[in-house]
């Protein structure tokens, strides 16, 4: 059965092709409804697991993070930068990779192979070797390379509201604990996603991630 080619899933590829980079289904939101205003995020998520599904782009699965999508289909690796969360592509000669035995599989049928290699980016080593002279001369710098004043109070209470509740949660969930507008919630958790303090699992729902306590405790 061919895949109906909607309006939205014609933007949503577009945006993704013209990126040429790996797009989490926010990032895609952000860009698509400037195009589309009254496009919702759930839309998106939607639309990006349909076009998964149906072969015409890759979806990205790296370290439990936020799901990323990739216009590229052709098969091939990724790095993955523990800092910052750029992914980008990579080519790994395979040919010499040994195939693991029936036993060593435990009866399971292969049905694909995924190799993720992970590091820091070049960026974020200039970043850390920055920090490092920075520390040195008494500044107050967190484990994420960033000083302790770039956390708002806003985006503190978003993260302290993450951090009391039983697993991923909504943004009405957090602007009910916060008292803070839906919308604003929004705009705070897209910035903290930036800094890896959120972290997605669950679709339009969000959670605290390790780096994120950290910083509230600081």
């Amino acid at each position: 059965m061919q895949l109906r080619m909607t309006n939205q899933r014609e933007m949503i590829l577009r945006e993704l092709n013209k990126s040429k980079e790996h797009l989490s289904a926010d990032e895609l939101y952000e860009r698509v409804r400037k195009r589309m205003p009254r496009i919702s995020l759930a839309t998106v998520y939607r639309n990006l697991e349909i076009l998964s599904e149906a072969g015409i782009i890759r979806k990205l699965e790296i370290s439990g993070r936020q799901k990323r999508f990739d216009s590229e289909v052709v098969e091939h690796d990724h790095i993955y930068c523990v800092q910052c969360h750029r992914i980008e592509n990579i080519q790994i000669d395979k040919r010499e990779m040994k195939v693991p035995t029936q036993e060593a599989v435990k009866g399971y049928t292969i049905t694909g192979c995924r190799l993720e290699v992970t590091g820091l980016c070049p960026k974020c080593q200039q970043k850390i070797s920055k920090t490092k002279k920075k520390n040195e001369k008494g500044d107050v710098v967190m484990g994420c390379g960033c000083k302790n004043d770039g956390l708002t109070d806003d985006q503190k209470q978003v993260l302290e509201a993450m951090a009391q509740c039983n697993g991923p949660c909504a943004s009405k969930d957090i602007a009910s604990a916060t008292g803070l507008e839906t919308k604003a919630v929004s705009c705070r958790i897209t910035a903290l996603k930036k800094k890896g303090y959120v972290q997605s699992p669950v679709r339009c729902k969000y959670e605290i991630t390790s780096e994120g306590k950290t910083a509230i405790k600081a």
